[in-house]
């Protein structure tokens, strides 16, 4: 037999070794934590109640937050959204402004007998604040959501029982009109406020705002997920 090649004996086993390793699962690549979707709530007091049920409904799912301290009216909404804003980039933005818009104010500016008063942001200019602090909202890329303005009850100071509807029509043609999804809270309150709402207020109890915090939640996943 002749002498064996040192230099094939050694490509043979290079090659052995590569076709070995063929067969074998490479490891995977690590991945980063899994992006949890980011969620602006802008709105009053009612909106007040209902975000920490809502946070907590969303734990793990969404970091949900809420504008500083009370939104108020859309004159309001259209001086501070910038700074509400601020650099974050939102998935999700639930909003929200009518009842502080719909008041009725006395000169002092505190709320009045209706007869006495004037109301803060008449409906026209609330669909028009409304108009510019959606296509604002809009630049931002995130998905949007308007919730209506929840039922004003009889008896309640500054306020007309009835009005929330008719507020709640005119912001929803300018939803429709840039396609804003809709959370239709006077809708899910209305049948149930006695037993929700507090009496002659238009706030809501500590149970009736969980209540809203799921019709919230609901409304924001199905965004999130669209």
């Amino acid at each position: 037999m002749g002498k064996t090649d040192p230099v094939c004996c050694i490509t043979a086993a290079i090659t052995l070794v590569l076709l070995a390793g063929c067969g074998r699962e490479r490891p995977r690549e690590a991945t980063g934590p899994a992006h949890i979707p980011k969620v602006l709530i802008i709105g009053d007091s009612i909106s007040i109640g209902y975000f920490e049920p809502t946070q907590e409904l969303l734990r793990g799912r969404a970091e949900v937050l809420h504008n500083p301290g009370n939104a108020a009216h859309t004159a309001n909404g259209l001086a501070r959204l910038d700074e509400w804003l601020g650099d974050t980039r939102w998935d999700v933005i639930h909003f929200n402004h009518g009842l502080h818009d719909l008041k009725y104010m006395d000169e002092k500016g505190d709320l009045t007998e209706t007869a006495s008063g004037t109301q803060q942001i008449p409906i026209e200019q609330y669909a028009r604040n409304l108009e510019e602090l959606t296509k604002r909202l809009k630049n931002t890329g995130a998905t949007l959501i308007f919730a209506t303005t929840t039922p004003v009850p009889e008896g309640s100071l500054g306020r007309i029982q009835g009005d929330a509807k008719r507020y709640n029509e005119a912001a929803l043609k300018v939803m429709k009109k840039h396609r804003v999804r809709i959370n239709d809270l006077y809708a899910f309150a209305l049948p149930q406020l006695d037993s929700i709402q507090q009496p002659h207020n238009v706030h809501f109890t500590e149970e009736g705002s969980r209540l809203l915090a799921g019709q919230v939640a609901a409304s924001i996943l199905e965004a999130i997920e669209k």
